[in-house]
């Protein structure tokens, strides 16, 4: 199918008349994306709690670890009676 019969077919497509839209549909579209939103806002919510919550694990585990200071040598006994 080359360029101009797509027009063609577009434009039949075009001047048809749209097809009749049940009048009960907008009425489940509705609840449907009312139900949606709202799982989409739990979904957010618990994201963000589980991000708060690994945040503040890793904060106390840091501040129990202290990862940062270099642990204590054990290989060579301390210098005393010098």
């Amino acid at each position: 199918m080359n360029q101009p019969e797509r027009e063609a077919a577009v434009r039949r497509m075009l001047e048809q008349a749209s097809p009749q839209v049940p009048p009960d549909l907008y009425a489940d579209i509705v609840r449907r994306g009312g139900r949606m939103q709202r799982r989409r806002n739990i979904a957010r919510r618990l994201l963000w709690l589980v991000l708060f919550a690994a945040t503040v694990a890793f904060i106390v585990w840091a501040t129990m670890a202290r990862p940062w200071v270099e642990p204590p040598s054990d290989t060579t006994p301390p210098l005393t009676g010098w």
